[in-house]
């Protein structure tokens, strides 16, 4: 099933574009995309790329977006773009086509790191556990997830999609490793449900009746909804649990921005540059 050497480092794909037009953070924090909305004082993306260069297990990095225009006036990440600190490609219509491309420029045989760039407190420990996590598992596809009364205890006022299934409550973390070629058809399956991203159950029914019942009952396990799902897509798809409650915390609303800063002004953490 690998393609990859176990000592073959990830590239890493940010995808850095905003997912609707007129997005209310990048309205509130007056900024030309989300990316570039500042937490603690650094545009998030320079967060999210000085996490992955710190990573023990990141290589390369490509930035997904921002659009061209926006990049050319965003002078600090044009210019790491222009220096070959990390490299750069435009975004497609959708957050599914947007992952297709900027695989499509990296080597088959080289295993790859999707995060988004409103993972503000992103750090090279929550990386370095996840990447090692997909090292050892026997998968094309791992995706992380976080124990839902981890995020809710740490985070109470934050609002996140909980993942009900029968052994426990996840929340999704915004991190996907391919580990294989074969997981880069997962995008096909992505563009399908993207639109459904609030509504799990409706993802889960692509794999039929009977499991979103199940799904609905409270009756249908983690494992048991990645086999099938890994079924359905001819593909192993595993998940890694990840013990940091801040895996979870991705920029979707005015105050998820707010908490981020919060979280970050009480750990009194300074802006990180890339």
């Amino acid at each position: 099933m690998r393609s990859a050497t176990p000592d073959t480092p990830f590239s890493a794909i940010i995808m850095a574009a905003d997912r609707n037009p007129g997005d209310p953070v990048t309205r509130a924090a007056g900024v030309a995309c989300k990316a570039l909305a500042p937490v603690g004082g650094t545009p998030m993306v320079f967060r999210v790329l000085h996490a992955l260069e710190e990573s023990l297990e990141v290589g390369t990095r490509l930035l997904c977006g921002p659009p061209q225009p926006v990049l050319e006036q965003a002078t600090l990440l044009k210019s790491g773009v222009d220096t070959g600190n990390y490299g750069w490609t435009d975004s497609c219509e959708s957050p599914s086509a947007s992952a297709a491309a900027a695989l499509a420029q990296l080597p088959e045989s080289q295993p790859v790191l999707l995060t988004t760039a409103d993972h503000a407190l992103l750090s090279s420990q929550i990386i370095d556990y996840f990447c090692g996590q997909a090292r050892t598992a026997d998968v094309d596809l791992m995706v992380a997830l976080a124990p839902h009364d981890l995020v809710a205890t740490a985070y109470p006022s934050m609002k996140r999609t909980r993942l009900r299934f029968s052994d426990r409550d996840y929340c999704s973390c915004n991190l996907f490793a391919f580990m294989t070629p074969r997981a880069r058809a997962i995008t096909g399956f992505w563009s399908k449900v993207e639109s459904q991203r609030k509504r799990p159950w409706r993802v889960i029914g692509i794999l039929g009746w009977w499991p979103v019942f199940r799904y609905l009952l409270g009756y249908l396990s983690l494992e048991e909804a990645l086999g099938r799902l890994s079924r359905r897509l001819d593909m192993k798809i595993g998940a890694a649990i990840l013990p940091y409650a801040e895996a979870a915390v991705d920029v979707d609303s005015i105050h998820d921005w707010q908490l981020v800063q919060q979280v970050l002004a009480e750990k009194k953490s300074p802006g990180q540059s890339v």
